[in-house]
């Protein structure tokens, strides 16, 4: 009895911070954000840091949704595929109900079937294999940036029409994004006439490209197409450029940021990316790209304005119908959004029904033109 006495406050105590807890947890709606936060791909993650974080103060200055905050819940990836189940997971196990998901596709893919398992609605604003959602059919993961299916395409159309070259060849990383985009883009390619002499991937982390340069040089190619991320594309322009090979290179929207430059150095000139259409410039936006630099953010990159995009559509659709998730991702489906990147409808899959992509030059200093 003296010991059930002893325990008892304690008890009370602790069961009085649960539900206190509890009563702050019910406060905020908690937005799962996980994104590689280390290793070489960061630069994703914090533009899709950026673009979540600043729509979510925004939001919250204004009041909230349903007179609640929105609570960000940051989480490491680290573009890893290995991480993709466990950093779901502790989206799961944060109790958040929503997520601004992953900006790679070796992770999305993963990491899908833990969302619709536990019914979160996420959006991933950089994820752009089609496997992502053609692997299962998704019914409540989404997206704000277009497939690879769309990209390779439309990068591939620009080199046949506008570039023209004799001799390409199509390199990849051996990953499900870059080598996803590269097939694309050769596929595209071969149909509209071009004629493809080298479809070949290379190693992610080695820091020689020796072997396949000379291959290249050998087959006497103009143009290259790198499907991948910055890091090898960076090296293969400067080792290119090393080795007397001075040809045009392309690249999707994975390998643009400001690490490339420090990494190619003057052999950037003339690079040619395909990236999201500049919604930077998109009339009504001017007040989104002013909450940007107030909080001393950049809203220039691929990946800010469909992250920003991301957090409109789950607040649109939690005001519209509530928090349960299964109601929201009806409503995503069912309904159009006027958000940072224009107009945004869903089809049955949760991809976008139509997505600006755009060619970007970069010159010798990293900055980069829209064309």
């Amino acid at each position: 009895m003296t010991m059930l006495q002893r325990l008892t406050p304690i008890a009370l105590t602790l069961g009085a911070l649960t539900l206190a807890g509890a009563a702050h947890a019910a406060d905020t709606i908690k937005i799962g954000i996980p994104q590689p936060m280390t290793g070489p791909n960061t630069q994703y993650g914090d533009q899709i840091q950026a673009g979540a974080l600043t729509a979510i103060e925004t939001i919250n200055a204004k009041g909230g949704v349903k007179g609640k905050k929105l609570e960000p819940i940051l989480i490491d990836d680290g573009c890893e595929p290995k991480q993709a189940v466990p950093a779901a997971n502790r989206v799961v196990n944060s109790g958040a109900k929503f997520a601004v998901a992953h900006a790679c596709s070796g992770v999305t893919v993963p990491a899908v079937n833990v969302y619709e398992q536990e019914h979160i609605v996420a959006i991933t604003p950089g994820a752009t294999s089609p496997l992502v959602t053609d692997t299962i059919k998704p019914h409540y993961f989404f997206r704000t940036i277009g497939r690879d299916d769309q990209q390779g395409p439309f990068a591939a159309n620009y080199i046949a029409k506008t570039v023209k070259p004799k001799k390409v060849a199509v390199l990849h990383d051996k990953q499900t994004y870059g080598s996803g985009v590269a097939t694309q883009v050769r596929d595209t390619l071969k149909k509209d006439g071009v004629n493809v002499v080298m479809f070949e991937g290379i190693n992610v982390g080695d820091s020689d490209y020796s072997a396949v340069i000379t291959k290249l040089k050998s087959a006497g190619v103009d143009f290259v197409y790198f499907g991948g991320y910055h890091p090898e594309l960076g090296l293969l322009l400067r080792q290119s450029r090393e080795q007397g090979l001075n040809v045009q290179f392309m690249g999707p929207e994975g390998t643009a940021n400001q690490d490339l430059v420090a990494i190619a150095g003057p052999a950037i000139e003339g690079l040619l990316v395909t990236l999201p259409s500049d919604f930077t410039k998109l009339p009504g936006n001017e007040g989104i790209v002013k909450a940007f630099h107030d909080k001393k953010r950049d809203p220039d990159g691929a990946f800010q304005m469909p992250a920003y995009a991301a957090v409109q559509i789950l607040s649109d659709s939690i005001t519209a119908v509530g928090e349960d998730p299964t109601k929201v991702a009806d409503y995503m489906h069912q309904h159009s959004f006027n958000t940072a990147i224009g107009k945004v409808e869903y089809d049955a899959k949760g991809d976008l029904k139509n997505f600006e992509f755009a060619v970007f030059k970069w010159d010798k200093n990293g900055k980069k033109t829209q064309l």
